[in-house]
């Protein structure tokens, strides 16, 4: 996650509190010191900065943190709220035209990944809005734009409207419009040109297609790697257009990330999405009360939760929980529950999102290789189907053919049949036993689908005890 930094400073500033029954206004402006290191070293704006650290400290000494029980708890708090009211407070959703089709322009700097964010979005509307899409190749300037675009549009199964580089983008999206209506598309969204830098070529002639088409949204695409000059852009972006939303791309990879913390407040507009990965569903609506859990180490449990009902088909989960329950799972349910969670995104990131796991000691190098899991996928499919079906078919001259079959040694095959045993029994223990601890660790009622994963965080930790005490 980008708030990597952001996250663990902050919660290292936090835990050092903590450990103090009381607190002194000393303590408390060495913690606002560390705060505001932690949020300039995430390239937040120093303005912004400057005003989040001051409405924090007073907040806290008005609350009369210093002589309360939980003095620790009471600045998170605080840290939390500020943090959420920060990136806006609440949730502001997508608006959809209340005459169709609605009119999206996305806009950015050419490198922040518009033309796939546009694919991303299409995706996102078509599935959770039921919306028919027709995607707009209005970029005519970047080398390969439009091919691009059409890529996406037949990976989605979505018509692309293109007239080449030849015509001018302000009658490509008058035109795309007019097509859309004609064809009954209630969604046009247009992806639009970008350069190095802004420009007064480019701002003209994105204005023009907003005369022109007159969208309900205008989303500026950001890279969150550009640091601080994503703030600058989101400003002069705003200064002409008037943009209703932005949407932040590359939150996954290797950055400070603290251009959500500021643009938001320099602008005065919406963070609505964020994109994080390659893939056409890895969007995400902003949530900021979220965001800012994540970033205090405090979990995301909507999120989460939401996921999992993306990916996990109810019946399925009660089918696969009976036969967890009679001890029937076999190597088959074992490859589908290895698709559904890696649909969901790299496992390292779900374990943060569960309340407490976050701080737990090690979590951050926590690393799962997708190598690992191709390795495992390929011993299994080695297995005859009677093989998968019945585990307990598995003789050593049977495992020394899948080895050979696998391309992997008898020793991971081995392991590899071991660790699923021993997965399968706890399952099918903790399924019939007490579920108290792990509701407590996943929120009130919440089991099966996402109950599962802490199940094999629990089962490894276990695991790893029943090995120290044979040695």
């Amino acid at each position: 996650m980008a708030f990597e930094g952001l996250s663990s400073r902050l919660q290292g500033a936090v835990k050092r509190l903590g450990r103090k029954g009381k607190i002194t206004e000393a303590d408390l402006k060495e913690m606002m010191r560390e705060v505001r290191l932690a949020l300039l070293e995430a390239d937040v704006n120093f303005k912004v900065v400057k005003e989040f650290v001051k409405k924090v400290n007073e907040r806290a000494l008005g609350a009369n943190v210093i002589e309360a029980l939980s003095p620790a708890q009471q600045v998170v708090d605080i840290v939390n709220e500020e943090l959420t009211i920060l990136m806006g407070t609440e949730q502001v959703p997508f608006q959809f035209s209340v005459k169709p089709p609605t009119v999206v322009m996305m806009v950015g700097l050419q490198g922040a990944g518009k033309t796939t964010t546009v694919g991303k979005l299409a995706n996102y509307l078509k599935k959770h809005h039921h919306k028919r899409p027709l995607l707009v190749a209005g970029d005519i300037y970047r080398p390969a734009a439009i091919e691009q675009l059409k890529t996406i549009g037949n990976q989605l199964d979505m018509p692309v409207f293109s007239l080449g580089d030849t015509l001018s983008p302000v009658d490509i999206a008058k035109q795309a419009v007019d097509k859309a209506i004609l064809d009954g598309r209630d969604l046009v969204i247009i992806d639009t040109a970008g350069r190095l830098h802004v420009n007064e070529e480019l701002m003209s002639e994105l204005e023009n297609i907003k005369a022109a088409t007159n969208p309900t949204e205008i989303l500026l695409v950001v890279d969150a790697m550009t640091g601080q000059d994503a703030v600058n852009v989101a400003q002069a972006f705003n200064d002409r257009l008037d943009i209703t939303g932005v949407v932040i791309t590359k939150l996954d990879g290797d950055t400070r990330g603290g251009a959500a913390l500021s643009i938001r407040q320099i602008t005065g507009k919406p963070i609505k999405f964020t994109g994080q990965g390659e893939k056409l569903d890895n969007i995400e609506p902003f949530y900021p009360e979220r965001m800012a859990s994540r970033i205090l180490g405090m979990g995301d449990m909507m999120t989460l939760i939401e996921r999992a009902k993306q990916e996990f088909d109810e019946k399925e989960a009660e089918k696969m929980a009976a036969k967890i329950r009679e001890n029937t799972f076999n190597f088959n349910d074992f490859i589908a529950q290895m698709d559904q969670m890696a649909n969901m995104g790299p496992l390292e990131d779900l374990l943060k999102m569960i309340p407490g796991i976050s701080n737990m000691p090690g979590i951050d190098k926590v690393k799962v290789d997708p190598k690992d899991m191709a390795h495992m996928k390929a011993i299994i499919l080695s297995m005859t189907p009677a093989e998968r079906e019945n585990p307990d078919l598995l003789s050593q001259s049977r495992r020394k053919r899948i080895a050979k079959g696998s391309g992997q040694t008898l020793m991971q095959v081995n392991r590899m049949i071991k660790q699923f045993n021993e997965s399968r029994k706890m399952m099918n223990q903790m399924s019939k036993g007490n579920m108290s601890g792990l509701e407590n660790l996943m929120g009130t009622g919440i089991k099966g689908k996402l109950g599962k994963l802490a199940m094999k965080q629990m089962m490894k930790k276990a695991s790893k005890k029943a090995k120290k005490k044979k040695r």
